[in-house]
């Protein structure tokens, strides 16, 4: 089962909330993040990305953007931008992408600490493959912050009393309330009750079997090793020391947002057009809907742009396996019926001719990236289902790359937690 604990968070002021909260690391580049903050001393990037406040150019693994780090983080906190909690709590962080709609979808998620231990005993399951380079990055930033200044994105089986709790705390103002310059929507309440904590506690300690990684599994990762190292290191360890435990935001699976994540080639491996088309008439019904954009409605089924042109494709039967968890994926199918068979593309995560879109950006970015002659032809998936997420995690096998994109990320800069 689940442990989570409450934690004395470092949390903005009201007035600066908006500024403060940022984008997570990962989600732009050095540049993008200068621009970003130009001229807001306020937002957590001049901590998560502290090369901006130095000369352009400088390496972000560079020992001077840790120096900065440091440098930074002490002074968000002198300067009274991030203020600690007196007590131990819980929180809850909602999201919208379309929060001025009054039928507005809201995700709701318990903000809390997960224990390292769950994470290395596999109660915490992932469901996709991890960098060494990119886990030690990340280690370098929570040991040298001795924090996790960014939380990471986490989802569970739902539980109904789990979710008549939130929605009673929901109910009330939320400490902070605003719209993103992306246009989504951000909410935050503090849990203060001892007896909800406890109850919320016992609830995740008896009802949740396991919690899966949805988005941050470097930042998971390198969160778990600090703890699994300051453990060895300390004599006196007893197992309820901070660094034992790291920040979560834990949504019911059944609220969640999973997006399309397409893909775009840059030629089509020495076949004409028609070769090309003809090849996919072998495992696939192929029929062409002109010029409008058309978006896959349903599992096994896809769509492809090539020269001006819309064909949705649906997988034929015995082309794909629904009993295996790997099997059934749509991105499986493709990558093997498609971008391995046809198109020569044997690794995705090494082959310079593919590029991979988030759905965020719309179809149109697939036929605009072709129509300037920058990739040949691009395909659009229908998006993978929580469940399926689950069964791969369970099973411990691992998604093959760029498969999931949740939406909305998560914003840094709401709580913050300390390991000591």
């Amino acid at each position: 089962m689940s442990i989570i604990k409450p934690f004395k968070g470092f949390r903005p002021p009201v007035d600066i909330v908006e500024k403060l909260a940022s984008r997570p690391y990962d989600v732009l580049n050095s540049e993008e993040a200068r621009v970003e903050c130009e001229g807001n001393p306020y937002s957590l990037l001049h901590v998560t990305k502290a090369e901006i406040d130095l000369p352009k150019g400088t390496d972000e693994h560079s020992p001077e953007v840790y120096l900065q780090v440091v440098k930074n983080y002490s002074a968000f906190k002198d300067y009274g931008w991030l203020v600690k909690d007196e007590e131990e709590k819980l929180y809850i962080y909602a999201q919208s992408m379309n929060p001025t709609d009054a039928n507005a979808k809201w995700q709701y998620g318990i903000v809390a600490c997960a224990a390292s231990e769950d994470y290395m005993n596999k109660i915490i399951k992932k469901h996709e493959l991890t960098r060494a380079d990119k886990e030690e990055d990340r280690m370098k930033h929570v040991r040298i912050t001795n924090a996790n200044v960014e939380p990471v994105f986490f989802a569970y089986p739902a539980v109904a009393r789990i979710d008549e709790i939130v929605a009673g705390v929901t109910a009330q103002k939320p400490i902070y309330d605003f719209v993103a310059e992306d246009g989504f929507g951000h909410r935050f309440w503090v849990i203060d009750d001892k007896a909800m904590i406890a109850e919320l506690v016992e609830l995740f300690a008896t009802k949740v079997p396991a919690m899966y990684i949805a988005d941050g599994h470097h930042r998971s990762a390198a969160a778990a090793l600090v703890g699994q190292e300051k453990k060895q290191n300390n004599p006196g360890h007893t197992g309820k020391e901070e660094y034992n435990f790291f920040m979560t935001v834990i949504f019911p699976d059944n609220q969640l947002n999973i997006i399309d994540y397409n893909r775009v080639v840059k030629d089509l491996n020495g076949l004409s057009k028609e070769q090309f088309l003809n090849a996919l008439n072998e495992a696939f019904v192929v029929e062409d809907m002109g010029t409008e954009i058309y978006k896959p409605s349903k599992l096994h089924e896809f769509a492809t742009y090539i020269d001006g042109h819309w064909y949705k494709m649906n997988a034929k039967p015995g082309t794909f396996n629904d009993a295996d968890p790997i099997g059934v994926l749509d991105v499986t199918i493709l990558s093997n019926l498609v971008l391995d068979k046809i198109l020569g593309i044997k690794d995705l995560r090494t082959d310079k001719r593919i590029d991979f879109v988030g759905g965020i950006r719309g179809l149109g970015e697939l036929s605009r990236r072709v129509d300037n002659g920058e990739m040949k032809v691009a395909f659009a998936l229908y998006p993978v289902s929580m469940q399926q997420i689950i069964d791969i995690a369970d099973t411990g096998n691992i998604m093959p790359p760029k498969t999931t994109w949740f939406e909305p990320k998560l914003r840094s800069g709401l709580v913050i937690h300390e390991l000591c």
